[in-house]
């Protein structure tokens, strides 16, 4: 069983590739938003946001992007679990003028040297004004 961690395990340096897979630096992509310095504006740059989370053990923000109905009281990361990759598929709403959406993709990770991947579509709501996750409605 993994160690509960409350802040980053590994926190890229801010002028690292973003683990969400986008060309920007961490510290100008996902690294603003687990500092709290904005918000995510889209489901899609929360979801980007919260694999970069899951991907660099950031506890805090996925905390508290999760919806407050179906939120863990903690997440318990895998030592042996290392993300790779995001891809996004598809979304669904999800922009500044919706209350709710979807995004589909599919994530990339090693365990123990051995690949896999995770094929999901999350579904994502407005609570108080912001992007939160709630869950995931297909899992492969």
């Amino acid at each position: 069983m993994s160690r509960r961690r409350s802040h980053p395990q590994t926190s890229p340096a801010s002028v690292s590739a973003c683990p969400c897979g986008l060309s920007a630096a961490y510290g100008d992509c996902c690294g603003r938003l687990h500092a709290g310095q904005t918000s995510a504006p889209t489901a899609e740059s929360l979801m980007r946001s919260r694999f970069s989370a899951f991907a660099v053990q950031d506890e805090t923000y996925l905390l508290r992007t999760w919806h407050p109905g179906t939120r863990p009281r903690r997440i318990d990361f895998d030592a042996g679990l290392r993300w790779l990759g995001l891809e996004i598929l598809d979304t669904t709403g999800g922009s500044a003028f919706h209350t709710t959406g979807t995004v589909t993709f599919r994530a990339r990770w090693t365990h123990g040297g051995r690949p896999g991947e995770l094929h999901e579509r999350s579904r994502f709501v407005r609570h108080e004004g912001a992007w939160v996750y709630v869950e995931a409605l297909v899992t492969q």
